[in-house]
């Protein structure tokens, strides 16, 4: 393994060892509570422009393989991974190669032999940070400039970067354990899905619900929807994940805002359920260090506590309760995980319940919007 340098915005310098792709990354620096699912997670496109550091102090263990990917493209969109103890010669029935192919064919940075102990409770008291990670520059001061010359993920439109090119028909359901293959349910209805950076299990679960998905890109013309729905082509429409700060998504804003006046069913789920709040005049604010792990209680209109998985540095204003009803809260911080919108056939949740490898707890909110759809 070759040495990698990392400097963080509050002036932390560290030298490491590299397992992933060689060269100078800048980016967000975040930590994952998540026990399993690393390969899900490197590859949601909601970490784009992020650094990704693994609570889980054993990374790499069961390999990667074709299934787990959470985009379709097979990629990583994250700048790079930070864990304490890597893997490379991994042992799992379904492994396919090692994760340093995986981060090499992204150009993702690989970091190891670090204390994420350390580094996770810097981020929980201080927030998270820019930083920059170099395997060919290992000056401090060179790699502050880099830094300090770089510009900030939150004025990045990562969604240009993440969103399909062309519409597409998914029709495939959830993966099947007992099969170790992905199911192919019948559907009734259609829905548009705008993809900011969807989730595979995102359309997996919606069409396992009953639903036929066509995921358009990020620009799509509110008005070829509209006209979609106006003539029965379609029953409702999904608004995806995705990366980066929802302020400086105009375009999708005006698109939300576009659609809402259409009074077509809609459902969100985390970068969309911050452009609803924004559509309707409610700007959402960045928390310290975010929610990104898979085990976040969050309770429910019902009272009951569901463990979620969650991956978002931003969220609704408290003041949203003016136009929606409060459906969800996080019992961490008692911030709004989910809403229910006055007199609109609209929802959304800020955490995700398609969660894979799980938690599975909320997954009943696909059965609800398809309930709404047909």
């Amino acid at each position: 393994m070759k040495k990698v340098w990392l400097y963080f915005e509050n002036g932390l310098f560290i030298e490491a060892k590299s397992f992933g792709a060689e060269g100078t990354a800048v980016g967000e620096v975040v930590f994952n509570t998540s026990l399993t699912g690393y390969q899900e997670i490197i590859t949601d496109p909601s970490y784009a422009g992020q650094f990704i550091t693994f609570t889980m102090p054993e990374i790499g263990n069961v390999g990667v393989n074709s299934e787990d990917y959470e985009n379709l493209n097979n990629k990583a969109y994250c700048k790079g991974v930070i864990v304490r103890n890597y893997q490379d010669r991994p042992s799992n029935f379904r492994c396919e190669h090692a994760l340093s192919k995986l981060l090499k064919e992204n150009n993702t940075i690989g970091i190891c032999e670090v204390d994420t102990r350390y580094l996770t409770k810097m981020l929980r008291d201080q927030g998270a940070m820019e930083m920059v990670a170099s395997t060919e520059i290992s000056s401090k001061e060179e790699l502050a400039k880099v830094l300090e010359s770089s510009p900030k993920i939150g004025d990045i439109n990562y969604i240009k970067e993440v969103t399909t090119k062309e519409p597409y028909i998914h029709t495939i359901g959830k993966y099947d354990a007992s099969k170790f293959e992905y199911t192919k349910p019948l559907t009734s209805k259609k829905v548009v899905a705008y993809d900011f950076g969807i989730k595979r299990n995102i359309l997996n679960e919606l069409v396992t619900a009953g639903l036929e998905v066509e995921v358009v890109p990020a620009d799509t013309d509110a008005q070829i929807v509209i006209d979609k729905f106006e003539a029965g082509e379609i029953g409702g429409v999904f608004l995806s994940n995705g990366p980066g700060d929802p302020l400086v998504l105009e375009e999708q804003k005006e698109i939300t805002q576009k659609l809402l006046s259409a009074n077509i069913p809609m459902f969100a789920i985390c970068l969309g359920h911050q452009m609803l709040s924004i559509a309707n005049g409610y700007d959402t604010y960045k928390l310290k260090f975010g929610h990104h792990g898979g085990n976040h209680p969050v309770k429910n209109a019902e009272g009951k506590v569901e463990i979620t998985a969650q991956n978002h540095n931003y969220n609704v204003p408290d003041n949203i309760t003016e136009v929606a009803e409060v459906t969800h809260t996080n019992l961490f911080d008692n911030t709004i995980e989910g809403i229910k919108y006055k007199n609109r056939d609209v929802f959304s949740v800020q955490h995700h319940p398609e969660a894979s490898p799980g938690p599975h707890e909320s997954a009943y909110v696909f059965k609800e919007f398809a309930s709404r759809v047909k």
